[in-house]
């Protein structure tokens, strides 16, 4: 970005990024541009999140700091700015100094400003969207889309192709969350919101909607729940029967295939833990 836009780390004014909200009249004050730019700065330091989880283990968003994002994209025009050969137009720059955040960030990853990565984090040819929080450890692979505002926990694998979805409205949306330990097989789609419990095994091509249907078929009947892998489970694609009015067909499903061992490793490859169920791969 040209040096017309200085992000600010001053304090950061929750009160009144959310009276700016609520009265558009508020909105390109001095004092305003100067709260909102302090989230910016506190967001891509990791001081603050769009979503946290309570000590109840819940999981809240942080409405404001939504809402600080989009008054920063409503305010601040598109500008030119080069890295290296490539050139952009945009309202964000990209993030800069990955050996001062201790990160590994391999050509040409694109992390945009306003995301943030714990120390440790290792991102493949990828993309980080704003907003988005990601714990060290993690590896983000190949072609993998992190979306913004996207919580993904430590030590989580993001394999090549994955696109975990970004939203920033309706405001009180929650974003994806994947939490600590999970695996991703490539190609997963996380979209609206789909919460991956700690541990938990995606298979290839696993793709979850809010409303999917996530089968548990491991007892005598169907168990089915949507938005919500339980933690440790082992995932892979399938479908269920839908009457339509032409006829009855196979809508997309995931199906809870089994429970990842205490005892196996949580570096253990996608392909040997599917092996322990049986499933070909």
């Amino acid at each position: 970005m040209s040096e017309g836009h200085v992000y600010s780390e001053g304090h950061v004014d929750k009160e009144r990024i959310e009276a700016a909200w609520r009265d558009p009249g508020l909105r390109e004050t001095a004092e305003t541009r100067a709260a909102v730019d302090a989230a910016w700065a506190a967001l891509d330091r990791g001081e603050i999140r769009v979503a946290e989880k309570s000590p109840s283990g819940d999981w809240v968003v942080n409405v404001w700091v939504k809402e600080a994002i989009l008054l920063r994209f409503a305010s601040v025009p598109a500008e030119p700015f080069s890295v290296g050969p490539f050139h952009y137009r945009d309202k964000v720059p990209l993030k800069t100094d990955p050996a001062a955040a201790g990160i590994r960030v391999v050509p040409p990853a694109t992390i945009r400003y306003g995301a943030f990565l714990e120390e440790g984090v290792v991102c493949m040819p990828s993309y980080v969207n704003v907003g988005a929080w990601v714990g060290s450890g993690t590896m983000i692979d190949t072609w993998a889309t992190v979306g913004s505002c996207a919580q993904v926990g430590r030590n989580v694998h993001v394999s090549g192709g994955v696109g975990i979805g970004g939203v920033l409205e309706p405001m009180q949306a929650a974003p994806v969350i994947v939490e600590d330990h999970a695996f991703l097989g490539s190609r997963v789609v996380l979209t609206e919101g789909v919460r991956v419990g700690a541990g938990a095994v995606l298979g290839a091509g696993v793709i979850l909607t809010g409303s999917t249907p996530i089968v548990d078929v491991t007892g005598s009947e169907p168990s089915i729940v949507k938005g919500m892998v339980p933690p440790r489970a082992v995932v892979i694609p399938g479908t269920m029967p839908k009457r339509f009015p032409a006829g009855e067909y196979g809508v997309p499903a995931a199906l809870v295939i089994g429970m990842r061992k205490p005892s196996t490793d949580e570096k253990t490859s996608l392909n040997e833990t599917l092996r322990e169920f049986p499933i070909a791969t």
